[in-house]
């Protein structure tokens, strides 16, 4: 079923939107100019029409979700799956392990597909916490690395960030070269909550000098959003048969396929057979296996996906910078952006308003994430962001 030829009016409203709200921002014609027609055909077809946020359906912009909804093909897929999902996913996963292989320029042995990347973050902290290990991490990024240490009893080095909340990358490799261990460096490129990148001239040198008892991972869960050139992924290491080096992705993101927990690790075949030990075989389920294939092959819908995060990230960073709000570069789907008043407050205005933000991240304390939701959710918010500067509730 072509479901975007079925649905041509709701394609036609969104790429009229999009359009429209470019031409609202200064400067917006290069975004304009990246959002073509083919690229915006791609817009998943039937998304229902903007309305005003209220309590019972609000604009969720707190947990970096990608507000696209899955491409149209692997709606489908999914859809299928569930006819046939009796039956274990064997074929299928074994083709999905081959396709990221081949995206990866690496075999398949290569690859090991995993429940969203936070099992992959687990089994490698499990499969690297023998006695005396420690995880190197910047004071300011993802969690889960610091979950599932403290779960292996793993000692936890936490490194200050510099000016901007960038990572201290001399302070990390400090870090390690003062550990009498092994060590596990957990790298989130680009970073969250802050949506930095770290440039690769800063993180590859690092890694191919293979300091000793050390093993890197390094989490790419945003990397297709990214923009600045000096952001390259580690995949090439990886390829060349680097051994301490783990790459960890996910199809959350750019693929919008959050609840369907996908994702995987690219490693040496060594690496990815120590991996292995740590999780529960690659049990991934059918409806998400078939939608991450279709997906994969969908280049117009991820396209759409990106130009898309661009125009609502840009509209964003228009209002941050009418409000004279300090906001770090962002190279995810979230900005984060300094306050003028507690967090808590601004959570709960938001909220009142139909509108849900990030949490707290320590020690960031008057800093907010925002994740960033359609362009026509992000140009209601910024709106709403200017009524609470009248008000001085930002």
């Amino acid at each position: 079923m072509n479901f975007l030829a079925k649905d041509d009016e709701a394609v036609d409203t969104k790429r009229r939107t999009l359009l429209k709200l470019s031409g609202m921002l200064a400067g917006g014609a290069a975004v304009t100019a990246g959002l073509s027609s083919r690229t915006l055909a791609a817009a998943p077809a039937g998304a229902a029409a903007f309305s005003p946020p209220s309590a019972d359906n609000p604009i969720r912009i707190n947990f970096n979700e990608n507000p696209l909804g899955m491409s149209p093909k692997a709606q489908a897929a999914a859809r299928n799956a569930v006819a046939k999902a009796n039956r274990y996913a064997k074929a299928e996963i074994i083709g999905l392990r081959e396709k990221v292989a081949e995206h990866h320029q690496v075999s398949s042995s290569s690859v090991l597909l995993t429940a969203g990347s936070s099992e992959g973050i687990r089994a490698a902290v499990e499969a690297w916490s023998p006695l005396g290990s420690q995880l190197v991490i910047p004071e300011l990024t993802y969690g889960d690395g610091e979950h599932f240490a403290k779960i292996a009893g793993m000692k936890i080095t936490k490194v200050k960030a510099l000016a901007d909340w960038a990572f201290d990358i001399e302070g990390m490799k400090a870090a390690v070269a003062s550990h009498d261990g092994p060590s596990l460096v957990y790298l989130v490129n680009p970073n969250n909550p802050t949506g930095t990148i770290t440039p690769a001239d800063l993180i590859e040198p690092w890694i191919t000098s293979k300091p000793a008892n050390t093993m890197f991972i390094v989490d790419e869960a945003y990397a297709e959003f990214v923009n600045d050139t000096r952001f390259r992924s580690v995949t090439p290491l990886i390829a060349k048969g680097m051994d301490n080096l783990i790459l960890l992705k996910t199809f959350s993101k750019i693929h919008a396929m959050a609840g369907m927990r996908v994702g995987y690790a690219v490693a040496h075949p060594n690496a990815i057979a120590l991996l292995e030990n740590h999780v529960a075989g690659e049990k991934i389920n059918f409806c998400g296996v078939d939608a991450a294939l279709a997906s994969m092959s969908d280049t117009a819908f991820i396209a759409y996906s990106k130009k898309s995060n661009d125009l609502s990230r840009q509209i964003l960073l228009k209002a941050l910078d009418e409000l004279q709000l300090p906001y770090l570069p962002s190279e995810g789907n979230f900005v984060f952006h300094q306050l003028k008043t507690p967090l808590k407050d601004y959570q709960k205005h938001m909220a009142d308003a139909g509108v849900l933000v990030g949490r707290a991240f320590p020690p960031a304390d008057n800093w907010c994430r925002v994740s960033l939701g359609t362009p026509e959710e992000m140009q209601w918010v910024a709106n709403t962001m200017r009524e609470f500067r009248k008000k001085s509730w930002i």
